[in-house]
């Protein structure tokens, strides 16, 4: 798995830097003549319809030529590419009934993670921007598969039919809880910098995520690897409030899920996760 992120990871970062080079080329190409002395600014006012396609005369600065876009109406993004961390607010009556129906003799403590092990890896097939407003304000929406891994420290183990966690006697040396959703964001972008590929923007909204696979993974000395597919009682559907920050050619993203990804017989454990987007825009 770890291989398949990492090949994802190297396509995803060639093929922005493939289409960023193919642009460049293609506006290097169509600069036919250079006289210094003129404003920059010159290059807004040129209508290329009326000069029949021709580029200006004067020349445009290198970061302008790489950076600057015309925006379209609608654009679409391929193949992006999250890479986080994924966590959760425990909030869970580890005193109560359901709590201790669920996994007994439970405390807070069987359930902490090891923070820098919990990962969270998104694959979005596309996702589009639509102009609202003048670029400026538009709507954003896509679809993907989010994979959140939730590593314990302890070595707490999923029973089945019905759902129960125990405290092991085993140690563990990996002990991980993965839930796969398939997922829809819906998003208003606010994009600051319209004419720029690299620019400067923020996106908000909401996301609604199918439950498709869920397992625990367990590795111990005495007994290897071990895996037990079964939903454990997790909520089919996650609901998020999500957000991401373009910051030039950095972009962060984020998520905080509604409720509990248990149902109402599980813990009151709700998600977050956040992270670095490889896209285009």
């Amino acid at each position: 798995m770890k291989k398949i992120f990492t090949i994802l990871a190297l396509i995803c970062i060639g093929m922005k830097g493939f289409s960023q080079q193919d642009s460049t080329t293609q506006k290097k190409d169509s600069v036919m003549h250079h006289h210094h002395g003129k404003d920059w600014n010159h290059w807004d006012e040129w209508d290329k319809e009326d000069h029949h396609g021709m580029m200006p005369p004067w020349p445009m600065p290198p970061h302008w030529r790489n950076n600057h876009v015309k925006p379209s109406n609608i654009s679409t993004n391929w193949l992006i590419l999250d890479l986080g961390f994924t966590n959760y607010n425990d909030k869970s009556n580890y005193a109560g009934t359901t709590m201790q129906t669920f996994a007994p003799g439970s405390q807070p403590y069987w359930f902490t993670l090891n923070t820098k092990k919990s990962v969270d890896v998104n694959i979005w097939l596309f996702m589009q921007r639509l102009n609202v407003y003048k670029h400026v304000i538009n709507l954003k929406y896509g679809l993907g598969i989010e994979l959140n891994n939730y590593r314990y420290q302890t070595n707490i183990k999923y029973l089945t039919n019905p759902t129960e966690v125990v405290m092991d006697t085993i140690t563990y040396t990996k002990n991980k809880l993965a839930a796969d959703y398939a997922t829809i964001p819906l998003m208003i972008n606010f994009n600051f910098t319209p004419s720029l590929r690299e620019g400067f923007g923020v996106s908000v909204g909401i996301s609604a995520g199918y439950l498709y696979s869920s397992r625990q993974k367990l590795i111990s000395n005495q007994f290897g690897k071990h895996k037990t597919f079964n939903t454990l009682d997790l909520d089919p559907w996650k609901l998020s409030w999500i957000a991401e920050v373009q910051l030039g050619p950095l972009k962060l993203y984020g998520s905080l899920a509604t409720k509990t990804m248990y149902n109402n017989q599980g813990p009151d454990q709700t998600p977050y996760t956040f992270g670095l987007r490889f896209s285009n825009w």
